[in-house]
């Protein structure tokens, strides 16, 4: 199992970006979650196996329809915390 730490970057609050990352990872069997950030941008941290991980990255990058993703900045581990499923943090 791997670890990701993600911080989007771009217009990604009020445009349903937490709904979809959060779809998407339950899609993809991930557990984590997702939060909006006070300057705008968005934090997600996931738990998997390392190559959907890499796949979860690229709708990262994608986004729903009304966001405008500037950049995925991401740190990996080789562990990570134990997350039960994937949820939206408030």
């Amino acid at each position: 199992m791997a670890y990701l730490k993600a911080v989007v970057l771009g217009r990604v609050q009020g445009v349903g970006y937490r709904w979809f990352v959060r779809s998407t990872a339950q899609r993809l069997g991930l557990s984590g979650f997702v939060r909006n950030l006070p300057d705008g941008n968005v934090e997600v941290q996931a738990v998997g196996n390392r190559a959907v991980l890499e796949r979860f990255v690229g709708q990262l990058q994608r986004g729903p329809g009304f966001a405008y993703i500037m950049d995925v900045q991401c740190e990996w581990a080789d562990e990570g915390p134990d997350f039960s499923g994937f949820q939206i943090a408030f």
